[in-house]
């Protein structure tokens, strides 16, 4: 049973009270399809992500995922609740509900009334698939580096380049295309463009499997074509769109981790509790107490920070750089302690393909990474820190 007094925390609402228990029963009663042991080919994964999407749709929770009304941002609380809620349930369910809010972000934040009208509707509805596609081969943590270039010709834009760890790459119905739109060097000079699937000059020309199955991929532009209204906000807006759509969405990465870790210290705590060891139970082992406590440990401070973070942009607006750095590495660093610990108090029986162990612990660790490799996080932390004792 998992520990829900959390949600009398002042952070939250009757609202979010009241979204949780939906999401509750959402997970028991409509995601019955998933399989208990994956065989994670493509084909799987992919059929999984978009029913998923497809029932987070029908039952109306994806639009806490989106901003509808300009200049207003999603409630984060609500946001990292679902992922919270979701990510315990599976990993893959998380991504699916994650990647509408982020791959969608730039427009439901920026776009014009008739961008919003086109795609946001569809995005909410589980019709259209969402993805974001900032990242590149040499340019992950380091966007400034982007090297996909957008040019003016005729009154259409030409995109050619490559992006590299796009999520949703190929079940994806439109992509966030960040490119370099002007011969400004850094973050200067980079546009958003919205660039439609079947647009000719985009391929889709890699696809890995990685730790935790999730559709990723590589994307091609070849002199790809879209007309000039697909550019998202200002020309040369770029990159602050990808950052401030990150600062929303980045302590969802928080709450993510938060589900994967609350599901570890269930597994553990019912397994120490069961298991029978030296005459009595593992749970009676002093230091197998000292390992669940600082497993709740990690739990409770990750709770607060994540929540802290989303409560900090919902009710006093703003960027929350900082918050939400915080809540995304500690919350994720927090998180591969308590799955491993849930693995080594599992035992064999921990490392065995399909357990639960053994799957949060592909799960968890791809979100030390994405999103701003934890390093970076540091980096933004300690300069907040000097700017504010400067």
């Amino acid at each position: 049973m998992i520990d829900q007094r959390f949600l009398d925390w002042p952070f939250f609402e009757t609202a979010h009270r009241e979204l949780h228990a939906c999401l509750e029963a959402f997970v028991a009663n409509d995601l019955g399809f998933f399989p208990d042991t994956l065989s994670e080919t493509p084909d799987e994964v992919e059929k999984l992500v978009r029913r998923t999407v497809a029932e987070l749709g029908r039952r109306g929770l994806l639009i806490h995922a989106l901003a509808w009304e300009t200049g207003t941002a999603p409630d984060v609380r609500s946001v990292c609740i679902t992922r919270e809620v979701l990510a315990r349930f599976h990993g893959l369910a998380d991504f699916a509900y994650a990647m509408q809010g982020l791959g969608s972000g730039p427009i439901s934040l920026f776009g014009n009334p008739e961008q919003r009208r086109r795609y946001l509707n569809g995005v909410a509805a589980g019709e259209l698939i969402a993805a974001f596609a900032l990242s590149e081969a040499e340019a992950g943590s380091d966007v400034a580096a982007i090297q996909t270039r957008a040019v003016l010709k005729g009154g259409e834009w030409h995109l050619s380049g490559e992006k590299a760890w796009i999520s949703n790459a190929g079940i994806a119905d439109f992509y966030i295309i960040f490119a370099r739109s002007d011969d400004n060097v850094g973050s200067k000079g980079i546009s958003a463009f919205i660039v439609d699937a079947q647009t000719p000059g985009l391929t889709v020309t890699e696809r890995p499997q990685i730790v935790a199955p999730h559709p990723i991929g590589t994307i091609r532009l070849n002199d790809c074509r879209v007309p000039q209204d697909c550019l998202i906000g200002d020309r040369g807006k770029g990159f602050a769109i990808a950052m401030a759509t990150l600062d929303v969405f980045r302590t969802s990465v928080g709450a993510a981790a938060l589900g994967f870790a609350r599901c570890a210290l269930n597994a553990a705590a019912m397994h120490a509790r069961q298991r029978s060891m030296f005459g009595g139970q593992l749970a009676d082992l002093q230091i197998v107490r000292g390992k669940l406590a600082d497993m709740e440990l990690d739990v409770e401070a990750a709770a607060l920070l994540t929540y802290r973070s989303a409560w900090v942009k919902d009710k006093l607006g703003g960027r929350v750089s900082r918050e939400a750095s915080m809540a995304k590495l500690f919350s994720t660093e927090a998180a591969q302690r308590v799955v491993d610990e849930c693995v080594q108090l599992h035992g064999g029986r921990g490392v065995v393909k399909g357990s639960t162990p053994e799957r949060l612990y592909r799960d968890v660790r791809a979100l030390r990474i994405y999103e701003g490799a934890n390093e970076i996080h540091k980096m933004i932390i300690a300069n907040q820190l000097l700017q504010i004792r400067a």
